[in-house]
């Protein structure tokens, strides 16, 4: 349905790096600025209006164009990736000082790889934060396992080594197909708004959850891979109001710096632990892909991301059983 793979960069700092709290912000307007520099050929100011606007990588990959769509007008259709940033924590690294942070892509970014590690590499080169601190790429690892475990990593590329080793763009297969509980654990604050506003732990339902997670699986497979799932929005929004919930949930703020419109914007939303209880088989293809995708405002940034567990002695299903459901999924989608 999407390809899509998860990366892990490993760095070494060459002088003072200072991360804030919340580092995603300063990581991906680096990143672009980067992305920008290396893609353009005109050199032009604006993008709008470049001859080579169409075939360009970086408003394919950063910055994609507004469309007519039948469920809104995006002002700028979701982009193919998004970067998770070193956990949360001012901290401050001196030279030789190593740290990671994750890049998840999608579509034709995966296709840019070389492009997109080449930019990264000249923006941390250039500097990140303040004193612009400066840091070298040792290594890149596609991470190959189930969220919030023990990860496997394959190594794929190495700068002294200059070449990407080929590796599959496919998502390890759920371990479930129906359950009746799960819990996700919100590490970065998730923004799910209303009238333009994040809305606060007592104000977040279940419903609002699954159809975001709904809508934002539906719309990266259909911009950005071979065809959307088909789902029934009116039948998965009619099943996601009988789940029911326990939460654990608290506020997190963070404030970030936007230069292109000069001002500081709060970002805050909430982490922690939220339990779902009910018919989730429906809404089980949607979850696990947000464990990549993450959901709700800001996911470039690394916002809206979790992992879930289920409880293993009411839940365990086959692999094969798995596989078995999402294939009848994609028929039933296509009969409809």
């Amino acid at each position: 349905m999407l390809p899509l793979a998860r990366y892990r960069l490993h760095w070494r700092a060459t002088t003072p790096i200072h991360f804030p709290d919340y580092a995603g912000s300063m990581l991906r307007g680096a990143f672009g600025h980067a992305l920008r520099r290396v893609s353009c050929m005109t050199r032009q100011k604006e993008c709008t209006g470049c001859p080579l606007h169409s075939t360009c990588p970086y408003p394919a990959i950063f910055a994609p164009p507004p469309v007519e769509h039948a469920l809104q007008r995006f002002t700028q259709i979701p982009a193919p990736y998004l970067i998770e940033p070193p956990a949360w924590g001012e901290r401050s690294l001196a030279p030789g000082g190593a740290f990671s942070f994750n890049l998840v892509l999608c579509g034709r970014a995966l296709k840019e790889l070389p492009l997109i590690t080449l930019a990264l590499r000249q923006a941390l080169q250039r500097g990140i934060g303040p004193g612009d601190g400066q840091a070298e790429l040792i290594a890149i690892h596609q991470q190959t396992g189930q969220p919030g475990s023990a990860s496997d990593e394959l190594l794929i590329h190495q700068p002294t080594e200059g070449q990407f080793v080929a590796h599959s763009h496919t998502l390890p297969a759920p371990i479930i197909q129906e359950c009746e509980e799960i819990t996700l654990h919100f590490s970065t604050p998730l923004r799910l708004q209303e009238n333009g506003h994040a809305l606060p732990p007592n104000r977040l339902t279940p419903r609002a959850l699954l159809m975001a997670l709904i809508r934002r699986g539906s719309l990266m497979a259909e911009f950005h891979g071979a065809k959307p799932p088909g789902w029934n929005f009116s039948e998965l929004n009619q099943q996601a109001a009988a789940v029911n919930d326990e939460k654990d949930l608290k506020w997190q703020d963070w404030t970030r710096r936007s230069a292109r419109q000069q001002q500081t914007m709060k970002l805050g939303g909430v982490i922690g632990q939220w339990k779902l209880k009910g018919n989730l088989a429906p809404f089980l293809p949607a979850l696990h892909l947000g464990q990549w995708l993450h959901v709700g405002k800001e996911t470039v940034f690394g916002l809206g991301r979790y992992h879930f567990e289920h409880n293993p002695e009411t839940n365990a299903i086959s692999p094969e059983r798995t596989l078995q459901a999402i294939e009848r999924m994609e028929v039933n989608a296509q009969v409809r």
